[in-house]
């Protein structure tokens, strides 16, 4: 009964009302966000909640909170509204076979290289196709991909699993190095040890991300701690920037070393960082039927990994 009520009864405004209500967590910050009167959202909210039976928020001090029941409508709410974004998308790319719409997430490993390059050349086939990238960490980026708002996410796998629904697709072996900029005083040692880096100011990774965490390992594997008072930061042109004017010690993938390594502006220290080492993947949701637009992306970016592996900077001995 209640699954014939859902499908006959609540509307896209219904639906529309609910997510408005939940992120702005009041029915007057709702109101404002889908320009209407409070009223107007008290009633569209009063309606559902007949529908379904059950009570979506409560009043607290400030607004108001979604109960159990509104979690799960939220959630799937969200859902449906991208799906129905994606459907007017891909009837678009139909239409024409040049345009479309893909919604990327990218961490740190694939934003220098890999996915520019692969955006590039797929604009040739499809000029008309927009690509919106979304930058963050494994926190911000997977429960995104998790509820449809990113259509995939490239970058370095995360060393655990992020539980279900979610499918990781292996492209690249890598494994970060420790560069510093050509002229720094360490520049032309043939020999170092981490241990004779630590005088150094460094700029890493911020703490939350898997690369940090590895970084961080290699030093307490050696006894050492990792360097206090580093920069933290996740923004590749600051840190670039940082480290191309001054003596600042970085840890940068592979894959990011490629331009300026090729073009003689850095200089890769003789330190490995086993710890480090992994995987640069694609991960897709589970089961999810992706546009032709989002399939077409994803094959480019194999084309462009595989183009890349032969051009990779010489690894460590």
């Amino acid at each position: 009964m209640l699954s014939h009520f859902l499908a006959t009864r609540l509307t896209i405004r219904h639906l529309r009302t609910v997510i408005a209500v939940g992120e702005a967590r009041s029915l007057v910050g709702a109101a404002r966000t889908l320009n209407l009167t409070q009223p107007s959202v008290t009633k569209t909210l009063k309606e559902v909640e007949q529908v379904l039976g059950v009570k979506l928020f409560e009043r607290a001090n400030r607004g108001v909170v979604a109960t159990p029941f509104g979690h799960a409508l939220l959630r799937h709410a969200k859902l449906i509204l991208v799906q129905l974004g994606h459907a007017a998308s891909e009837l678009t790319d139909l239409k024409d076979g040049t345009g479309g719409r893909v919604v990327v997430g990218t961490f740190l490993t694939a934003s220098a290289r890999l996915l520019p390059n692969a955006i590039a050349l797929l604009h040739q086939q499809r000029p008309n196709l927009t690509v919106a990238i979304v930058e963050g960490t494994n926190d911000l980026l997977l429960p995104a991909l998790k509820v449809g708002e990113i259509d995939l996410v490239i970058g370095r796998l995360p060393e655990h699993r992020q539980g279900k629904g979610l499918m990781q697709e292996l492209l690249i072996r890598d494994e970060a190095c420790i560069v510093v900029r050509t002229g720094h005083p360490l520049s032309k040692q043939r020999t170092l040890t981490l241990q004779e880096l630590s005088g150094y100011p460094w700029i890493l990774p911020r703490e939350e991300t898997t690369l940090r965490g590895q970084v961080d390992r290699a030093f307490y594997d050696l006894g050492l701690e990792p360097p206090a008072h580093a920069i933290e930061s996740l923004s590749l042109l600051t840190n670039r920037r940082l480290l191309l004017d001054a003596d600042y010690i970085s840890v940068w993938p592979r894959q990011v070393t490629f331009d300026d390594y090729e073009r003689g502006r850095i200089v890769i220290l003789p330190v490995r960082l086993p710890t480090t080492a992994g995987t640069i993947g694609i991960i897709t949701r589970s089961g999810a039927e992706l546009s032709p637009s989002a399939e077409a992306l994803i094959q480019t970016i194999r084309n462009v990994a595989s183009a890349l592996l032969q051009n990779s900077p010489p690894p460590l001995d």
